[in-house]
């Protein structure tokens, strides 16, 4: 139970002076998150676990080779090493999703779907894109809290204990996000439709 209260920094150094348990105790905090997030992109449970193992031992990796200084912040380093992979897993296997067939799901179900629900996913699909283009253009700090809080779903409390700032800072940070989103869609002159 101890372990729990030792910040991710402290762990991250014990594990690179040679303590191994500390990298256990670093995944069993933040697997679910991490999961999640991963699958959320995937949803398959088999790809979603090799990413996620993918992700540790790049963060493995980066550890040994006394490359990391991500300051503390690890869980939002961690993600990005994730969302990444996520990115690679997308470029090299799939311009369009794969369907397996199991007996929730037969392959005859999308053949026979209508094109105003696959136009939607399509329309859907480019608004995320899209909303992702607009977020690369935030500030730095303003991304990290916006990321959290709609991507990977963290409360403001743990987003603050995360990024080493007040709730207050943290939800100041998500509301300037919003309003210079705004003003980037303004910029662009990009008009969104229901």
């Amino acid at each position: 139970m101890a372990n729990l209260q030792i910040p991710d920094a402290l762990l991250v150094k014990n594990y690179v002076e040679g303590n191994e348990s500390a990298l256990s105790t670093l995944i069993k905090r933040h697997e679910s998150k991490i999961y999640g997030f991963i699958y959320s992109k995937i949803a398959d449970r088999d790809i979603s676990n090799d990413i996620f193992q993918d992700t540790f031992i790049k963060v493995i990796k980066t550890l040994k080779s006394n490359s990391y200084n991500e300051e503390g912040k690890f869980l939002p380093w961690v993600m990005r090493i994730s969302h990444n992979l996520i990115v690679d897993h997308y470029r090299k296997n799939k311009k369009m999703p794969m369907y397996r067939e199991t007996e929730e799901f037969s392959i005859f179900s999308v053949m026979s779907d209508d094109s105003l629900t696959i136009e939607n996913k399509m329309i859907m699909d480019q608004v995320e894109v899209d909303l992702k283009k607009l977020i690369e253009e935030l500030p730095e700090d303003q991304k990290e809290v916006l990321v959290m809080r709609m991507y990977q779903d963290m409360s403001f409390k743990e987003i603050s204990e995360i990024t080493g700032v007040s709730i207050n800072t943290a939800l100041g940070r998500m509301r300037y996000a919003l309003m210079n989103i705004r003003k980037i869609i303004e910029k662009h002159q990009i008009i969104l439709t229901n």
